[in-house]
């Protein structure tokens, strides 16, 4: 089994201790001056450990390529706007149908091109769209050097596959793009 570098580990658990802050209230309370020193050790403890047991499977290449300024204000920005955006129109389209038994549901299986490279945005994008209601993600594959989900889809509108990319995908492919790409 592969070994991680010690850049990686030192990125996941930089990673995961973020993630800790946030969770745990603590970033406010560090901005404030109120935070709590037990917490924060015990945070750093927890998010070292997560780096040395999973750096090797979140990490191949580059350990801090996401930490570049733009990257990372671009992850922000997807995490904090382009996603939860196109969630809540997804939940509001998905609400409607459920509520409302005069508006078509027609489920159906839709291949989609996607202009995505690199397993960490496709991925990512796979994820993203599952996420959304009234959609799942069944499968990524790569046809003549393009790549294409298999979106099972909760309202088939279109059988074209730009037309019912645009239509799930929204603005999510561009963001991902911004993320992982050059």
């Amino acid at each position: 089994m592969k070994k991680a570098s010690p850049s990686a580990i030192a990125s996941t658990a930089i990673l995961c201790f973020l993630f800790w802050l946030m969770i745990t209230g603590q970033i406010v309370s560090i901005f404030k001056g109120e935070a709590s020193a037990q917490v924060l050790i015990a945070g750093a403890v927890v998010s070292i450990l997560a780096g040395l047991f999973s750096a090797r499977f979140f990490i191949h290449e580059k350990a801090f390529f996401l930490w570049d300024p733009k990257r990372f204000a671009s992850l922000i920005v997807y995490c904090c706007w382009t996603f939860p955006r196109e969630l809540v129109k997804a939940n509001i389209d998905v609400a409607k149908r459920a509520l409302d038994p005069d508006l078509p549901v027609n489920p159906g299986i839709v291949k989609v091109p996607a202009n995505v490279k690199g397993s960490y945005a496709q991925a990512m994008l796979a994820d993203s769209i599952t996420l959304t209601p009234g959609t799942i993600t069944m499968d990524i594959t790569e046809e003549d050097d393009k790549t294409y989900y298999y979106i099972h889809w909760i309202d088939v509108a279109t059988q074209e596959p730009e037309e019912a990319g645009e239509a799930i995908k929204g603005t999510l492919e561009a963001g991902v793009r911004k993320i992982w790409e050059d």
